[in-house]
């Protein structure tokens, strides 16, 4: 090859490595300090919504886990339609095609259509990038990338690259009873991958059902150690009653609303989500009374978590679940939660279970009749029991992917990812 052409070469294979920005007066190796592994040895590229909360908690988890090895994170979302973003500076960002400049201003019903239109139209680009990130880490033996989402299962599908598949529950719980074409798209990414994580005894059985094969229960952990320190310094009295998924149809908070009205109409309500769509929001908050408390997004899972040690009942009824973590932090931190009945509740440890009231959205008093059975289940403090521990702190949880997919090791130590230019 002539020089000019292994200089092209070069040039699109550092396009498609983290962008590197040394401190002042510093240097930025891409492989960090003196014992971290060479450049031959295994890497892990996750790739997904750079927006989506549980992505984020999945890679930082790695990130802390398999330090010192940099964990680079290909995206084509980071910022957009007023969410909060997610990616910090120093984070080794590889960009896909991205697509944030072509959203709406903020998350709506409309703009989830739009999104999925763009995102389609993009997956020629997409598939083609993905091929060019791993021809530029091919000096990697063991290269596989981590696929969040179905979207970016199917990107690393047609690009023909080993990935380990995690889908959210709706992708494999929902959607395919929708559509043929997506339950076939769905089935096909699913057995090429190397391994497919799930977080329910429901989603194995239906990724079977679609022709998945078997997959690897791995729970959505949860920072055990950073709720036992907020547990400890928590005061004893509890008085607040939260919701704390999404504003979307699917999780029916104007349920909540219209079942606080019905039956105890004198009980604030504060609100924190990830998400929401502003359509949704604009009409189920139109219902809020005095003392409620719209907190939105909160910055840290830290917050969130000081906020629940005051909180004796949280509210969580969507039509559908898989695994939810968001009710397994609110029992780790000594909430009662009030949940409609799921599979999912027949597979946790006895010690979770006590802490869970079922409802039955028929009785227009279910309400008044959670706040009730929540005082007394909330006397008593929340202790968890071994087999709680090992089923779903997520630093045991990422030490089992890393040996069943990766193929590494998980030092634990703590993140050495360098500056990066953001995308």
């Amino acid at each position: 090859m002539s020089s000019a052409g292994q200089s092209a070469e070069s040039r699109e294979a550092r396009a498609d490595r983290p962008a590197q920005v040394a401190p002042a007066g510093a240097a930025a190796p891409m492989h960090g300090p003196a014992g971290a592994p060479p450049a031959a040895s295994g890497q892990v590229i996750f790739i997904g919504n750079g927006r989506c909360y549980h992505t984020m908690d999945w890679y930082r988890n790695a990130q802390e886990l398999l330090a010192p090895r940099i964990v680079p994170f290909a995206t084509d979302l980071v910022e957009s339609e007023g969410q909060l973003r997610l990616l910090r500076p120093t984070d080794p960002v590889i960009a896909l095609w991205n697509i944030d400049r072509l959203m709406f201003a903020r998350q709506s019903a409309g703009g989830n259509l739009w999104r999925n239109l763009v995102k389609a139209a993009m997956i020629p680009l997409q598939v083609w990038k993905t091929r060019r990130i791993a021809r530029a880490h091919a000096q990697h033996a063991n290269l596989v990338f981590h696929a969040h989402s179905m979207y970016y299962l199917w990107i690393c599908w047609l690009a023909g690259v080993d990935y380990v598949g995690t889908p959210q529950g709706s992708e494999i719980l929902v959607r395919p009873g929708k559509s043929r074409i997506y339950r076939c798209l769905a089935g096909k990414a699913l057995r090429a991958a190397k391994a497919v994580t799930v977080d329910s005894v429901n989603m194995q059985n239906r990724i079977r059902e679609l022709g998945g094969g078997s997959s690897i229960l791995i729970q959505n952990g949860i920072d055990v150690a950073a709720i036992r320190r907020t547990t400890a310094a928590a005061p004893r009295e509890r008085a607040k009653i939260v919701s704390n998924r999404g504003l979307y149809p699917l999780y029916r908070i104007d349920q909540i609303l219209a079942g606080r009205a019905h039956s105890a109409p004198d009980r604030p309500i504060t609100f924190i989500y990830p998400s929401w769509e502003d359509n949704y929001k604009a009409k189920c908050f139109r219902a809020l009374r005095g003392g409620d408390a719209d907190l939105g997004r909160l910055p840290t899972r830290q917050q969130m978590y000081e906020l629940l040690v005051q909180t004796f009942l949280v509210v969580s009824i969507p039509a559908s679940d898989s695994s939810p973590r968001s009710v397994y932090e609110a029992v780790f931190c000594g909430c009662c939660v009030a949940v409609v009945d799921n599979p999912w509740i027949d597979q946790l440890p006895d010690c979770m279970k006590a802490r869970l009231h079922r409802v039955d959205l028929a009785d227009a008093d279910w309400f008044g009749k959670a706040v009730e059975r929540a005082r007394i289940i909330t006397r008593s403090p929340y202790v968890p029991s071994e087999r709680a521990v090992e089923l779903f702190d997520q630093k045991r949880a990422l030490q089992r992917l890393a040996g069943l997919c990766y193929g590494l090791e998980a030092a634990g130590g703590k993140s050495d990812a360098r500056a990066v230019r953001p995308v």
